[in-house]
Order: structure tokens, then sequence, then C-alpha cells
């Protein structure tokens, strides 16, 4: 969802300088923000290929080209740019399931026919198949993510410009216990979220070949470390497990108004607001510091599930963003999924996602994988029960109810359609919606 979120433009906003409880204060304030869950968002990430030549790569030219006459068009969501050249939509928060589909879905019409105009179009694959890493964005923020992670290898790169994803936000929950309180629903997203990952995987190819990896987005997040891309231990409250973990994350760079900006090598937050160099550390610091640590469960006043690949089709967005919504937001199902997910905490060796045996098992098998197989289909189960409850319509429980039977109940996700085409040297998508046939095998499952 969008919200005041720092662009790292402007170095003046909160200048006075934080000390180390007062991060952990703000941090434990504005992360965490409880009350009755009435709210939903998805982020929608995108390749963006040429419909005619899709294994060629778009000149950036004309990338700049189409993004520049997106920028006239209207759309209730933000429409922002990706260092790869993808594209994001991100959604307003909306009231229920139907509004957030259906303001998403109008959008997305309008940014097809620009693209389209002139002859490319969005890609839901949540790893790019063919084309190497490239940046388009050329940004104070992108050098030094780049110069950053490249410290620990390629899987930046990959990330930063070579993937995709649909990321479901939903709200953080009553403050006291039960199915819907903040902690149990902080619990549930990390569990779940790795038969989120498994069931939706959709990224198995790197350069045209297998990886060995259904989720090779996934592997990428996991390589680029535990302080930039991990979450932080559950067996404490969360407000204090994750100011805790903000704390002693790494800062990706010391912002400065000229000039290429710091990039200091395991320099922590709590270090920097102890030693008060290169200079004293900002609330508008902490701001930026809160957006560049990409767990898999982002906290950011909502829940901002992050785990999920994008999704084959038009539409394909609109089955993982259901599923959760009824998972998190109907009291019966989230009682459900919680029973059916608490076995799956044991794989994890009480290691933080999505470093630790049960996101590598989801990432690299998706639904191969028995127990995960088993629980999506409880948990599935319960979301097509709970849909009709959260005013969803017939075409979106269609839609959910079809995905079950094509990969679900088959121990598949969507990658094991790609691996299909990929060896029976069938080119990985046509003319229009990519990653085969659309999840609402022709009809409408818009508002």
């Amino acid at each position: 969802m969008t919200d005041a979120q720092s662009d790292g433009g402007d170095c003046t906003d909160h200048r006075t300088a934080v000390t180390e409880p007062e991060v952990e204060a703000l941090v434990r304030g504005i992360c965490f923000k409880t009350g009755p869950p009435r709210v939903l968002g998805v982020e929608l990430e995108w390749l963006v290929h040429d419909l005619r030549e899709p294994r060629l790569p778009v000149a950036p030219e004309r990338l700049e080209a189409v993004y520049a006459a997106l920028r006239a068009v209207d759309l209730g969501s933000a429409l922002t740019v990706e260092p790869g050249g993808q594209l994001e939509l991100s959604s307003l928060p909306a009231a229920s399931l139907t509004e957030c589909i259906g303001t998403v879905s109008a959008d997305l019409d309008a940014v097809r026919a620009v693209l389209a105009e002139d002859g490319l179009g969005l890609v839901g694959i949540g790893h790019e198949p063919w084309h190497p890493p490239r940046r388009f964005l050329h940004e104070p923020r992108y050098d030094a993510m780049e110069a950053c992670l490249d410290r620990s290898g390629p899987a930046g790169r990959h990330m930063m410009c070579a993937s995709a994803s649909v990321q479901v936000c939903v709200d953080a929950g009553h403050e006291e216990p039960g199915p819907l309180g903040h902690a149990r629903r902080w619990w549930l997203a990390h569990q779940l979220g790795a038969v989120l990952l498994a069931a939706f995987a959709n990224s198995p190819l790197i350069g045209h070949r297998p990886t060995g990896w259904m989720s090779t987005r996934q592997l990428m997040w996991m390589e680029i470390g535990t302080g930039r891309a991990g979450g932080p231990r559950l067996d404490g409250e969360p407000r204090a497990m994750w100011a805790r973990h903000v704390l002693d994350s790494p800062v990706m760079c010391v912002r400065g108004d000229g000039g290429p900006w710091e990039v200091p090598d395991g320099l922590t937050f709590r270090e920097w607001t102890r030693s008060r160099s290169p200079r004293p550390p900002t609330r508008a610091d902490l701001d930026y510091h809160l957006t560049t640590l990409f767990p898999p469960v982002r906290p950011r006043g909502h829940l901002e599930l992050r785990m999920i690949d994008a999704q084959p089709g038009d539409d394909g967005w609109i089955v993982p963003l259901a599923v959760t919504a009824a998972l998190f937001d109907d009291p019966e199902a989230a009682e459900t999924a919680y029973r059916a997910v608490k076995p799956l905490a044991e794989r994890t060796l009480n290691r933080p996602a999505p470093h630790n045996p049960l996101y590598t098992d989801a990432a690299r098998y998706g639904l191969a994988d028995p127990e995960l197989r088993d629980t999506a289909a409880a948990c599935f189960a319960a979301a097509l029960e709970a849909l009709p409850r959260t005013g969803a319509t017939t075409e979106v429980t269609d839609a959910v109810a079809a995905f079950v039977d094509r990969y679900v109940a088959r121990g598949r996700c969507p990658a094991d359609d790609l691996l299909d085409r990929l060896h029976d040297g069938e080119p990985q998508h046509r003319h229009g919606p990519a990653g085969g046939t659309p999840l609402s095998h022709g009809k409408d499952i818009r508002t």
C-alpha cells in the first residue's frame, strides 16, 4: 500500500539527532499500529517485455518514453519504477477485497493500454527468465544499494533489477490476544508465508535455464543475507523484537546533499547512534533505514507480506490477494490457518525467516514438499469457505477454486508450468498473459 515513505530525496526533515532509546521507542510506535482489521492493500511488481520479441531486452530509451506517457495517466494507485525498469503499482488502503480488486484492475487496464501502444506488456514472473540484471534507474539510493549489496555477491543485482512480486498488505491487528491479535498475526504471517511462497512460486529460470529452485526470486533474497533481507526472531514480543532487529541491522547508506552517498561497511544503526559518526543519525535517517530493510514480513504500521512471486496472467495476482485476505481477516479462517501451519514451525529450527530450512524447502520444492502441500490444502480450503463471508464475488471464489484444482490439489505451483513448457520447447509466454492460461479461464474475475 502507498504511504508516507521517504524516497531519500529530502535530507532536511527531522534533522534532530536521535538516541538509541528514542529509536527503539519510535520503532515500537510506528511499525505496529493496532486496531480492528479493516483495510487491505496490494503492491504489484511486473516485468516489462516486448510483446512480439519477449526474449530481447527493451531499450532504456523506449522504457523512458513509455514511462513518461504513463505519468500522465490518472490512476487510483501509485505507479513507480523499480531499479531494473520493472513497474510497481501500489494500491491505496481499501475497505474491502472487492474495492481493492476493482481499483487495481482498472489501473492495470489503463497501464496496459499505454504500454500496448508501444508494443510492450506486463509480465507476471517472479524473476526475469532471459535477460541478465540491468539497472535502468541511476539515482543515489540505487547507486548506494548496489554498492552495499555487491559486497555479498550478485544476488542483490538480481533482486533489484530482475525480480517481481505480489505483496499483500494487511492490518497489524488487535492489541488483545486472539486470532486477530497483532502477536498472533505477526507469527502467522511468517509461518503461513512459507506456504504462500511454495504455493505461488513462479521463478524457476535464469538465462532460460532451470535453477533447481521453484522460487529463484526467494533464493536471491536468502543469498542477500540476514541483516538486509532477514526477519527478527519470533520468540519475543513483536514490537521489542522488531525494534532490536532494526537497531542491529546494518546501515545501507549515509545520505548527503551532494555527491555519492557514503556506504559504510558493517555499521549497524545501534552503533551509529552510539558513535555519532560520520554524523549523528536523525529521525529522517531512521525513517530511511526502515525502507532499506527487506524481510519477508515488514511491519509498516500494517504488515507487508513480501514472499509471493509475481503471478501469471492478467488477473493471477488476485488469487494470492484473496487467499491472504481471507486467512488474515476472517476469524474462523485465521484460526484454521494458525492450527494448520503450527506444525511447520518445528522446521524453522527457531531461525528467523527466510533463512531457515522451512523457507528454503518452500523456495526449492514448492508444493512438491508433502507437508507444505497438505498445509496449503487446509489453508486454501479455509480461505474458500471464508471468502463469501468477506463479500468476495463468485468470480473471485471461482478463481481461487480453479487455482486449487490446477495447482494445490496436484502438488504443483505456477513454476511447474514454466518448466513444462521449457521442456516441451514452447515459448515462455505468448502475446498477452504470461506463464500459462489465466486462472480465470477466460472469465473476468474483477468487480
